[in-house]
């Protein structure tokens, strides 16, 4: 690979890093603009994969990361293979993976992000006590920080699908909802404000009658020209113009 192509790569793949959450879909475009370039790098099958993941396309994300691990050798992805397997309606599969020898390869985070997505399995299987099981196997030293709290999300989410509602309510009892939420990569509001839309939308019925017809044409010509985002394509454009420049 070119000094010339090794840098554009690299660009597409620390955009892909930036925003696979922010921006999921732009970031697998980014990808696939380095896998048109580097294909055979492990780096790039990898973002490739999991940007794959973060779309949804699961046989994808699949193939890609089973490319990775030929690559390098590496089942350090084996817990999202597992869960891809879930969003292709496969819990079996996942479960599979998790008693593969490649798992016992797995540093402490990776079998704990593996237990999550086999409980996950369990639970689709309708095994509620089964996924209990996996979760309260869970090495206290291996679930530390925001994944000791995932793993009482987890455990609190298989007693709500199994209708045990109130033994969920405890364990989650004397968690603060703010850690719990920047553990699950979520946010809470500081401040919610409701606003009564029915009253609203009278009052503004009642002010614009008289001028509903220029309001349409108004909105009409708005909603056209916002219809197609300047920025959208940005990612594809500028790959494709990349490409042709190193060829």
């Amino acid at each position: 690979m070119s000094k010339e192509n090794a840098t554009v790569v690299g660009r597409h793949l620390v955009m892909a890093g930036k925003l696979i959450d922010s921006d999921p879909e732009l970031a697998y475009e980014h990808a696939q603009a380095a896998v048109r370039r580097a294909g055979r790098v492990d780096v790039v099958r990898e973002a490739a994969g999991l940007t794959a993941y973060q779309t949804g396309r699961y046989a994808e994300a699949l193939r890609e990361l089973r490319t990775v691990r030929r690559l390098n050798g590496s089942s350090e992805h084996l817990p999202i293979m597992a869960d891809a397997e879930r969003g292709l309606g496969r819990p079996e599969r996942a479960i599979a993976l998790a008693a593969s020898e490649e798992a016992s390869t797995l540093d402490a985070t990776g079998r704990t992000e593996l237990a999550l997505v086999v409980s996950g399995a369990r639970v689709d299987l309708g095994e509620f006590e089964a996924a209990l099981a996996v979760l309260d196997q869970i090495p206290a030293a291996d679930a530390q920080g925001d994944l000791a709290l995932r793993v009482l999300q987890a455990k609190a989410s298989v007693l709500e699908a199994a209708g045990r509602l109130e033994e969920a309510a405890a364990i989650l009892a004397d968690v603060d909802p703010r850690a719990l939420a920047a553990a699950l990569g979520t946010s809470l509001d500081e401040d919610v404000v409701v606003y009564d839309l029915t009253e609203d939308a009278v009052e503004i019925d009642d002010e614009d009658s008289d001028d509903e017809d220029d309001e349409d044409s108004e909105d009409a010509t708005a909603t056209t020209s916002a219809a197609v985002p300047a920025d959208e394509t940005d990612a594809a454009a500028s790959g494709t113009e990349n490409d042709e420049e190193t060829k």
